[in-house]
C-alpha cells in the first residue's frame, strides 16, 4: 500500500478504491476550502477545545448557541470552573448531552490549570503535534476527532479529523472497511493524507458529505467522483 493510494479491491467485480490525493484534488476544485484551511478559529486554543466538546453529537447552530451562552453568562473560564456541574449543564443545554459535556468541560479546565498554571493552551503551539495530541486525548471525554479538530483549527498543526461525513465517504470510496470506527479511519487517513492536504481535505470532504454524498439518497448523478467511486449508483 502506497502513501497516497489505497489501491485495493473493495468487492468482487467492483472498481478499486481511488487515490486519496486524486479525490481530494477533485473535491478542492468543487468546494474550494483550501483558502480557508489556514485560518485559526480561536486565538486561544482552549476556547476551541471547549467549543469542539460542545459540538459532539449536535449541529453547528446548537454548538454555537451553547458556547455563546456559556461565555456570555459567565465571562471567563475562571468563573466557569468554580460553578457546580448543573449550572454549566444549564448554560450549554442547546448542545445536548449537557450533563456529560459539562463534566468534560470541568475536567478540561481543571487539567489545563494543573498543567499550565492558567486557563490557556497557547503553550501547546510551541510544542509538537504529538505532544498536544497526547495531552488532549488523556482527558476523559476528549476523543480523537475532538483533538484533531483543535490541532487543525486552533493550533495550526496538520490533522485530518474524521466525523460522520468523512467516515461515510471513506467507506463508500473503499478507503475503509464498513465495520471500522471513525477513530480507526482517522488513524489511517492521518498516515496516508499528505500534511499539506489534510486541513482543506477534511473541510472539502465534509462539504461533499453535506451536499452530495449524503447518508440517505446520495446524489451520485451530480457527483464528480462517480466515475471512480466503487459505490456510485450513477
Amino acid at each position: 500500500m502506497s502513501r497516497v493510494d489505497i489501491g485495493k479491491k473493495v468487492a468482487p467485480g467492483r472498481i478499486e478504491a481511488p487515490s486519496i490525493t486524486a479525490v481530494l484534488e477533485i473535491l478542492e476544485q468543487l468546494w474550494k476550502q483550501g483558502t480557508d484551511s489556514a485560518k485559526i478559529v480561536y486565538e486561544e486554543p482552549l476556547d476551541g477545545l471547549i467549543e469542539t466538546v460542545l459540538s459532539q453529537n449536535t449541529n453547528d447552530r446548537n454548538r454555537d448557541m451553547a458556547f455563546e451562552r456559556l461565555k456570555s453568562w459567565y465571562g471567563s473560564w475562571e468563573r466557569v470552573v468554580a460553578l457546580p456541574q448543573d449550572r454549566i449543564a444549564e448554560a450549554i443545554k442547546p448542545a445536548g448531552i449537557c450533563n456529560n459535556k459539562a463534566a468534560t468541560i470541568l475536567r478540561v479546565l481543571k487539567t489545563v490549570k494543573e498543567r499550565f498554571g492558567e486557563y490557556s493552551l497557547k503553550r501547546l503551539k510551541s510544542g509538537t503535534p504529538a505532544a498536544a495530541w497526547d495531552f488532549m486525548t488523556h482527558i476523559q471525554g476528549v476523543g480523537p476527532k475532538t483533538a484533531a479538530c483543535v490541532l487543525a483549527f486552533d493550533l495550526g498543526f496538520p490533522a485530518f479529523p474524521v466525523d460522520t461525513h468523512v467516515a461515510r465517504i471513506s467507506k463508500r470510496l473503499g478507503w475503509a472497511d464498513s465495520k471500522e470506527t471513525p477513530a480507526e479511519i482517522q488513524a489511517r487517513l492521518e498516515r496516508l493524507v499528505p500534511d499539506e492536504m489534510k486541513c482543506a481535505g477534511h473541510l472539502n470532504v465534509i462539504q461533499h458529505g453535506k451536499n452530495i454524498c449524503k447518508a440517505r439518497a446520495p446524489k451520485c448523478g451530480e457527483c464528480p467522483l462517480r466515475g471512480i467511486c466503487p459505490s456510485s449508483e450513477a
